[in-house]
């Protein structure tokens, strides 16, 4: 962690980490129990999270589990291209669940749709507050001394 007290981490990134960290641990307790107990935990418990690559296998489970643990800890690190993998992942969830949601629009399924249209507003969220310039000025390395 920073413990530098004249660059802190800021509550939002703090809160976006938790989230990652929240959903590797998730994806880790599914790998590790597919991999330890087959047939304990169905493939489909990953697809809120992983958008088809669920169907790879469980070991993908377990990967996805590494990286979001990485993107969770890079961002408490304030590292700056951990901070562009998180944008790209969250843009790349708000890309994936459209389809799901106009198809819940179009069969007017509420469920579906709520949890969808919920999805996309935090990966927005979480793609609008780490392009923040403040945020991202807070990644930015200090000018070395030679």
């Amino acid at each position: 962690m920073k413990d530098d007290p004249a660059k802190p981490v800021p509550n939002g990134v703090r809160a976006i980490a938790v989230l990652f960290a929240l959903c590797a641990i998730y994806l880790g307790i599914a790998g590790a129990l597919m991999v330890l107990r087959p047939g304990t935990v169905p493939m489909s418990s990953g697809a809120p999270l992983l958008f088809g690559l669920e169907l790879s296998g469980r070991y993908m489970f377990l990967l996805m589990a590494i990286v979001g643990g990485a993107v969770a800890w890079g961002l408490v690190e304030l590292n700056n291209i951990v901070r562009h993998a998180a944008i790209l992942i969250a843009i790349a969830g708000i890309v994936m669940l459209v389809p799901s949601v106009s198809a819940a629009t179009v069969m007017v399924q509420p469920k579906a749709l709520t949890f969808g249209g919920l999805g996309i507003i935090v990966r927005v969220m979480v793609a609008w507050y780490l392009s923040r310039g403040e945020i991202a000025d807070q990644f930015k390395a200090p000018p070395r001394t030679t």
